[in-house]
């Protein structure tokens, strides 16, 4: 039996040959694009399942969710110029002073002329917000919609919310001039693994990556230099020098200031 089509919308042209000039296939997936897209905006569920297994087709109104979000996002990110992205746990579980001080080091940057961007949510992030807020300054959220809700804290100036984490996770790494991270948790980790591999293999160009806390960044960084570097060469030496260790509100300030290229 021949195999379904990928996107299940009607088409009247002919598969593109392998032949065909990069135009020539650009054209072809626009057209295919442009039903799915037709098609699909009509037929959104409310509560759309997730994507669990690999997917023999791809419904349209998927197709259309997804580049949706991708636009809105944008056009969110295209309003702001200098910003800085903190990130950092949810949770209140963290010791006090971590929180208080993301809200003054936003409160700094803000009154810089930084535009504060986090995931809208609690703890660090809400922090954060707090702080750019507080200042008169803009303090946006690209918060992910999670378990049918999207918990936005009320120091939102600005705010897009997602139902796919790829997407916002898109939307984090082009948004800022600089990226803080704070303590947290697995999500905090994979924001920080994925920015400095972007900046490693030069997909985005390098900005100032801030780790604060040294503490609590401090066994990461001697994995990443005995582990990766020393034992195995899995990484260069010169990566060791993506990322800046602070353990101060002034001392982020400063090396943000000096480093950030407008």
């Amino acid at each position: 039996m021949p195999e379904e089509p990928l996107i299940t919308t009607p088409t009247t042209e002919l598969p593109v040959p392998q032949s065909a000039t990069l135009q020539e296939q650009n054209v072809q997936m626009g057209n295919v694009l442009t039903r799915a897209i037709e098609e699909g905006k009509t037929d959104v569920p409310a509560n759309p399942e997730p994507l669990v297994c690999k997917p023999q087709q791809i419904e349209s109104w998927r197709v259309f969710k997804i580049m949706s979000e991708f636009v809105e996002g944008f056009e969110a990110l295209r309003k702001y110029g200098l910003a800085a992205t903190f990130f950092g746990t949810a949770r209140s579980t963290f010791e006090p002073h971590f929180y208080t001080e993301a809200e003054a080091l936003a409160g700094k940057l803000a009154k810089a002329g930084f535009a504060i961007f986090t995931g809208g949510n609690a703890g660090i992030m809400q922090a954060a917000n707090k702080g750019a807020y507080e200042a008169g300054g803009a303090s946006v959220g690209l918060n992910i919609r999670l378990n049918e809700n999207a918990v936005l804290n009320k120091y939102l100036t600005d705010s897009v919310t997602f139902d796919h984490f790829f997407v916002r996770k898109v939307m984090l790494a082009f948004a800022s001039e600089v990226y803080v991270y704070f303590p947290g948790g697995f999500g905090t980790l994979d924001e920080f693994t994925e920015i400095l591999t972007l900046v490693q293999t030069k997909k985005i160009r390098k900005v100032p990556i801030v780790l604060y806390g040294k503490e609590y960044w401090s066994p990461l960084i001697d994995f990443f230099n005995n582990k990766l570097l020393k034992e195995h060469a899995a990484i260069e030496p010169e990566d060791m020098e993506l990322f800046h260790l602070v353990d101060s509100v002034d001392e982020a300030f400063e090396y943000i200031q000096a480093n950030v290229k407008c």
